[in-house]
């Protein structure tokens, strides 16, 4: 097998944890996402403004009749887009209401946990070169809960949902991004494999899904079983939706954190682009709050740094060289606070009520919006300031 130069220092030590995993991860670093790469390096001929017409066409009404002037590889693209067997929408309505039940602690998971996770692996690479956490890094944190907010509203997963349509634009937006990184002279294909792999995307889902439930459990959020593995499985569809092959992308909780634990154990050391990558989520977290007043942003940014600390562990957090701080009893006083919150809410119904239309407005808040709709405009230059608003 051909392992990318930078994943052979711990590829070894993956094996002993689980071989076959280790291999098949390692050989998904290879892969992107065939038919979405072919996809938009068909598109790549016709003028941005026409190419990102007929992709709002197609997600809007993919009849062959509205479709008549676009290439027929974006109708089979829209075509082959039909719901797996294991997809039953009504089963994922408890893992909806747990996710609206839970989302301010949801939120605090991703931004401290999950996001840290998932993205400071080598795909943090991608992200450093485009300069999507430079340029635009609030913009496409935003993306980011506004899209994880769609696919956690009844309906958002059916075929026109926004959910199903931001999913899917992801999956395009990565093959657009891979393109451009493959024909950049940035990129070491020799070194780190395939630009936003399928290792990657299902390493990601991995952690947005079953690790983020590890968190939000140590954040002090409460949920059954059933709802759990609802919430697995609302993730699970919309990581396929976004192009994650079925060859990596887990069928359970215990699948997903084994995924998790062997391709940690595969990627290489974390560089610089991790290190920043981390850096950015946390010191963009008191914008999401619209805490702008510096000394409030340092502060506020301070305590994502303790929760976040608390969250992935010491060893990643110095890795990330996160500022040195004890960790102890801080998730403790987390859940006495929430704890405290859901028993006033349970005591006092006008209480709840208002803390309920509080977290869904603060969950659009940090969401993004745009006053034309989704923008299916892709990006023309791997650096993100040059190629406009995406």
């Amino acid at each position: 097998m051909v392992i990318p130069s930078a994943y052979l220092p711990n590829y070894r030590r993956a094996r002993a944890i689980d071989e076959q995993m280790a291999s098949n991860y390692i050989s998904h670093t290879l892969i992107g996402d065939p038919q979405a790469d072919s996809l938009v390096e068909g598109l790549s001929s016709y003028p941005p403004e026409t190419a990102a017409r007929l992709v709002r066409k197609g997600m809007n009404d993919p009849s062959n009749a509205t479709l008549r002037e676009a290439p027929s590889i974006l109708r089979d693209f829209f075509e082959s887009i039909s719901p797996p067997s294991w997809v039953n929408q009504s089963e994922f309505m408890p893992g909806i209401r747990m996710f609206h039940r839970n989302s301010r602690l949801i939120i605090a998971g991703m931004v401290g946990g999950s996001l840290v996770e998932g993205f400071t692996t080598n795909i943090s690479k991608s992200f450093f070169i485009t300069g999507r956490l430079r340029s635009q890094g609030l913009r496409r944190l935003q993306q980011n809960n506004r899209h994880m907010m769609e696919i956690f509203l009844p309906g958002g997963l059916e075929r026109f949902g926004d959910g199903w349509k931001l999913s899917v634009r992801i999956r395009l937006m990565h093959a657009q991004v891979r393109m451009l990184l493959n024909n950049s002279d940035d990129w070491n294909s020799d070194a780190w494999g395939t630009p936003i792999s399928a290792a990657h995307l299902g390493f990601a889902l991995s952690a947005f899904s079953a690790r983020l439930l590890k968190h939000l459990k140590a954040l002090g959020g409460v949920f059954s079983a059933e709802e759990s593995k609802s919430f697995l499985q609302v993730w699970r569809y919309a990581g396929f939706l976004m192009g994650v092959p079925s060859s990596i992308l887990y069928k359970g909780e215990s699948d997903a954190l084994k995924l998790f634990e062997v391709g940690a154990a595969c990627e290489p050391p974390i560089g610089v682009e991790g290190i920043a990558m981390s850096h950015c989520l946390v010191n963009s977290a008191p914008l999401f709050v619209g805490a702008t007043d510096r000394p409030a942003r340092r502060k506020l940014a301070r305590y994502v740094y303790l929760i976040s600390r608390s969250l992935i562990g010491r060893s990643l957090a110095d890795e990330l060289r996160y500022p040195r701080a004890s960790t102890l009893g801080v998730l403790a006083w987390f859940r006495t606070q929430t704890r405290f919150h859901r028993a006033l809410a349970r005591w006092c119904p006008r209480f709840a009520v208002h803390t309920n239309l509080t977290d869904f407005i603060g969950l659009m808040d940090v969401s993004a919006y745009d006053e034309k709709g989704i923008d299916y405009s892709m990006p023309h230059h791997e650096y993100a300031e040059r190629s406009g608003k995406w």
